[in-house]
């Protein structure tokens, strides 16, 4: 499991500072910058919450989409051996690699939704 908070939608990692005694984080999938801290599990949940409802209120303000805009393509680098098994079953399947690639983040995304139930 990773380090993170969910809240309306939103991702914050979480990280620790041992220099600091503090843990601390950014919401992650937007645009911005938007970072939140805690000195306990507590305070650091109750700081990601805030920052999204502060991240949101300016985002309303604003006209601001609140939520990263996604074009739709990403490079993927994968061991070669990896990327000559997928092209074999790509071919044997009659489907274009990219199509491969799509079914199987969409089957990873709904086996890890019903993980998280």
């Amino acid at each position: 499991m990773a380090d993170v908070l969910t809240y309306k939608g939103f991702v914050g990692s979480v990280h620790f500072s041992a220099d600091d005694s503090v843990f601390h984080g950014k919401i992650e999938g937007i645009d911005d910058l938007v970072t939140f801290e805690g000195a306990s599990v507590e305070e650091l949940t109750a700081g990601f919450k805030e920052a999204v409802e502060d991240y949101l209120q300016l985002c309303k303000r604003t006209g601001k989409r609140a939520e990263k805009s996604y074009r739709g393509t990403f490079n993927v680098r994968v061991p070669p051996e990896l990327h000559r098994k997928a092209a074999r079953q790509s071919t044997l399947k009659g489907i274009s690699l990219n199509q491969l690639v799509q079914h199987a983040l969409e089957a990873e995304l709904s086996a890890g939704k019903e993980r998280d139930k």
